[in-house]
């Protein structure tokens, strides 16, 4: 996944390849956690809430790394027309395998690595969802990436508790 070593100069450089280098150990995190579960344990909800790790990855997918980047950061119009609200990113239908859910995350943050090594650090953001957040919290690609990092490493969180309750595996141990 990691684009850093393309990052010019003009996109902050070593804060940007810093920032990168964090959100991607993130997103090996969010991977390497759900790793050796079969299908049904990808889908098997283990919190009262009800949503399961496949259905986090998919928001992972389509409303952080697609929203944030290709919307927010870059405008694409196609990305944003197609923007649902509510929590249809957490849906995961019963015929669509788990690895293609898992290799659509790793895709989008490809082309997310792309957006970023293409746009400053300080650029401005292309486009504001005002009807979903009101007036802009978030100013530029900077924050934006910070955003996500922040956000997933939280659910990267949230995947490290599920998997310890379908199977008592552990991403981190420290003893």
């Amino acid at each position: 996944m990691p684009v850093t070593e393309n990052l010019s100069e003009t996109t902050s450089g070593s804060e940007a390849r810093a920032l990168l280098r964090v959100l991607d150990g993130q997103r090996r995190h969010v991977l390497g956690i759900l790793d050796g579960l079969d299908a049904a344990e990808l889908r098997r909800p283990v919190l009262p809430s009800g949503w399961h790790c496949l259905g986090l990855v998919q928001h992972l997918t389509l409303d952080v790394e697609r929203f944030w980047f290709r919307a927010v950061v870059a405008g694409d119009e196609e990305v944003i027309r197609g923007l649902s609200s509510g929590d249809e990113a957490w849906k995961v239908a019963p015929e669509v395998p788990a690895v293609d859910v898992l290799d659509r995350y790793r895709q989008e943050a490809e082309v997310a690595d792309a957006v970023i090594a293409s746009t400053p650090a300080d650029a401005a953001l292309a486009w504001w969802p005002r009807d979903l957040f009101g007036e802009p919290h978030l100013h530029t690609v900077r924050d934006v990436l910070l955003h996500v990092i922040t956000e997933t490493a939280c659910h990267a969180g949230h995947l490290d508790a599920a998997r310890e309750l379908i199977d008592g595996r552990r991403w981190l141990v420290l003893t």
